[in-house]
């Protein structure tokens, strides 16, 4: 029998990530901090950008995709005039431009890009392109086009100027928005060109800047209760989900992939108006035992949590 890789800690911890790390490379390191058996991330973040990073440890990992879900929160620098090819400071300058925009000219467009709008994402993206990632192609020659997507902003704000070479913004919006694309296509609609100087993401679904710490400050820490204190539980994630209270044997069931019957549950969580097809958290007593199914009159699981 294989030696087990890693100790079995679940749960969420919320980094606050510093420019020049990539996304991988903080989860690796806080995998390594911890000797954890597992780890992921919650929403990729350029190397150029910092803030709220979610790190998915063990079984936390099956809930990853609940987190990306959520609603975000950035803030960022627009600079005016000077285009690149990556849409943000570290790449190559293609096209530059004399126009600078008017504070009045840019709080007229901004609401074009409110609500549900149509966004092609940067070349250099880590999209799928025929099984390659589009920043591969880019960085190889490749000519090749993206298909615009829809997204959602449900604000998008202007914060401050500095004189007329950039513009502070802050936007909420919804998964999938790429924010070199807004600045990008926002340059375009007032007549100029235009790239990332500065991105922070201050909120990432329920995780926020009160929440998270730095990494750095993180591992000082050490290997002590202070460090694990930030770890949070594996249903952190799952706030809008419908939670279903179980009995041990019901518990027992689940976990064996069999399903259970809904009407005792129904009648027992009265506050979940459960339909079918619904996803929802089936937990024993604050233990998430798994994510499952709403059926044609039982419960299925879907995702089963293994916490040993």
């Amino acid at each position: 029998m294989g030696k087990r890789r890693g100790q079995p800690i679940h749960g969420w911890i919320a980094i606050d990530k510093p420019e020049g790390l990539s996304s991988a490379a903080v989860v690796a390191r806080v995998r390594r901090f911890l000797d954890a058996a597992k780890a992921g991330h919650a929403g990729t973040l350029d190397p150029l950008a910092t803030g709220i990073i979610p790190i998915a440890l063990g079984e936390a990992t099956k809930t990853v995709s609940f987190a990306m879900d959520g609603h975000k929160t950035y803030e960022f620098t627009a600079v005016w005039g000077v285009a690149t090819d990556t849409d943000d400071r570290e790449g190559k300058t293609t096209t530059t431009s004399d126009v600078r925009p008017t504070r009045e000219a840019i709080l007229a467009a901004l609401p074009r890009f409110v609500g549900e709008i149509d966004q092609v994402p940067p070349i250099y993206s880590a999209i799928k392109v025929d099984g390659e990632r589009a920043y591969a192609l880019a960085r190889g020659g490749e000519n090749f086009e993206l298909k615009s997507r829809k997204i959602n902003v449900y604000s998008f704000d202007l914060i401050s100027e500095n004189e007329s070479e950039t513009t502070f913004f802050r936007v909420h919006c919804g998964k999938g928005t790429y924010i070199r694309s807004l600045v990008r296509d926002l340059a375009q609609a007032l007549g100029t060109v235009g790239h990332i100087g500065t991105l922070r993401r201050t909120a990432c679904g329920v995780f926020n800047e009160s929440a998270a710490i730095s990494l750095d400050k993180w591992e000082a820490l050490g290997h002590s209760p202070d460090a694990l204190a930030y770890l949070r539980p594996v249903r952190t994630v799952l706030d809008d989900i419908p939670a279903l209270a179980l009995t041990p044997q019901e518990a027992h069931r689940l976990r064996h992939g069999q399903s259970i019957a809904l009407f005792p549950l129904a009648q027992r969580n009265p506050q979940a108006k459960l339909t079918q097809g619904m996803p929802v958290q089936a937990v024993l007593g604050e233990t998430l035992v798994a994510l499952a199914e709403v059926g044609n009159g039982i419960l299925l699981s879907s995702r089963v949590m293994a916490y040993e």
